[in-house]
């Protein structure tokens, strides 16, 4: 059996869905920036305020125990306010967390899964994500068929096709 199971994200996950966002934001230890400074940016909270808005999805990792522990969703931005992913309108942009004791663990992998699966059956035909270079989650992504489309200074814009 699994140490995790995975479920569909619902409107009552923001909170949760915040403190994921932490966490992607976070995902270097050398520089981490504090709760209030990560959610009082708004390049960085429109990933979630307002969760949920019509057109978003996302999955939810959970433990033995029911606890939360990662999380992967996607939204969509228009063109003249896009995220930082952004390839197209109608193309959803996806943020990844995972707690740190999770991850290593196959928990980012499986929400990447499901979260494709749920952009397939909503008719999305690609989906994006932005990351930082030197973020050891690139590799997941390469690994889950994304493939970068845009480079910038620090950090690479990919995008996969859903089935």
């Amino acid at each position: 059996m699994s140490p995790f199971q995975i479920r569909p994200a619902v409107s009552e996950d923001a909170r949760f869905l915040a403190d994921m966002l932490i966490e992607a934001s976070n995902w270097n230890p050398v520089r981490v920036r504090p709760r209030v400074t990560v959610l009082e940016d708004p390049t960085v909270s429109r990933y979630i305020s307002g969760w949920m808005r019509p057109g978003d999805f996302g999955s939810i990792a959970v433990d033995a125990h029911g606890v939360a522990v990662g999380a992967c969703w996607g939204r969509l931005f228009p063109a003249n306010e896009p995220g930082y992913g952004f390839v197209a309108p109608g193309v959803p942009e996806l943020t990844l967390g995972v707690n740190s004791q999770w991850r290593a663990q196959g928990v980012g992998r499986s929400l990447l899964q499901a979260v494709a699966r749920q952009a397939g059956a909503s008719g999305h035909s690609r989906l994006s994500l932005s990351v930082e270079r030197a973020n050891f989650a690139q590799r997941l992504y390469i690994s889950e068929g994304y493939v970068t489309v845009d480079s910038g200074e620090n950090s690479d814009t990919m995008v996969r096709s859903v089935h």
